[in-house]
């Protein structure tokens, strides 16, 4: 697969902040990116870089065929769903994306076209005449993503997508996001919810301070990070842990010496090697 959009040796600083250090990163054509991170690891600043809302101090940002993502050529290929929602909550749904979509250029016929399959997409066809005031959390958030992808682009960041959301509304946006990723879409997922990463994400990157401290796919990092499996096994003399590469022959050696009532494995998550990257300290 071919890169849609590539940061190279990125640098942003806030005054004496360094938000961004030194970040190089590709997204691939047809593929979901998850970027992961604690708070204050720059994952929102990166999408702002990758975006053109921010411009780096050092390195490279280009928007692959348009140049840097500031450039009008490379924004129409942008869709972008901040986490602070970006709606105007007096208009209908079916008018805000009218809105967005004027805004990206779409006229007449081709706008009216793009709305209605945006609010098909989002599953908010029967309420899009509604004003957003009074549109659910999941409702807001779909609407949200459907003004992302009005215009059609190529390249789609998503922000924290499923903040606060219902169960079936954050079901409809996996199965949204998936659906974009089989149209040959570029996607950034950026989350703090590690089973949304294990379940979409092609690859993931994990970032702090700045820095991208792994890249790879999920079963990749946790072959590198994520540590070996823990047997649990529960005795006569209570309940046993041990870390093993292989649970069946250490289970075998227990069965030997002693009773084995129950047992289970218990293999790393992303979430371990998660916090065995980025430590265990709280980040307020």
């Amino acid at each position: 697969m071919s890169a849609a959009l590539v940061l190279e040796g990125v640098r942003k600083r806030y005054g004496d902040l360094l938000a961004v250090d030194g970040l190089s990163l590709e997204v691939r054509r047809g593929e979901i990116l998850g970027l992961l991170g604690p708070n204050g690891a720059g994952k929102t600043t990166t999408v702002g870089l990758a975006t053109g809302l921010l411009l780096p101090d050092e390195g490279r940002v280009e928007v692959a065929g348009a140049g840097a993502p500031s450039s009008p050529a490379a924004r129409g290929r942008l869709g972008v769903a901040p986490q602070a929602l970006a709606l105007y909550e007096s208009l209908t749904g079916r008018e805000n994306l009218a809105f967005f979509g004027s805004i990206q250029g779409l006229k007449e016929a081709a706008l009216r076209a793009r709305v209605e399959e945006a609010l098909a997409f989002v599953g908010l066809v029967d309420r899009a005449d509604e004003r957003v005031a009074g549109y659910s959390g999941g409702m807001k958030r779909r609407l949200n993503l459907a003004a992302a992808v009005v215009h059609d682009p190529q390249i789609v960041l998503l922000d924290e997508p499923t903040v606060g959301v219902d169960p079936q509304s954050r079901s409809l946006v996996f199965e949204n996001v998936a659906a974009l990723r089989g149209r040959g879409r570029a996607i950034v997922y950026t989350t703090h919810y590690m089973e949304e990463a294990e379940r979409l994400c092609d690859r993931v990157a994990i970032v702090d301070h700045g820095r991208l401290l792994a890249l790879g796919t999920v079963g990749s990092l946790l072959a590198e990070h994520g540590g070996r499996d823990v047997l649990v096994a529960d005795t006569e003399e209570g309940e046993l842990r041990v870390e093993t590469g292989e649970p069946l022959a250490e289970l075998n050696r227990l069965a030997a010496a002693r009773r084995v009532r129950s047992f289970r494995v218990e293999r790393p998550r992303l979430e371990d090697v998660f916090l065995h990257l980025t430590g265990r300290r709280l980040r307020d």
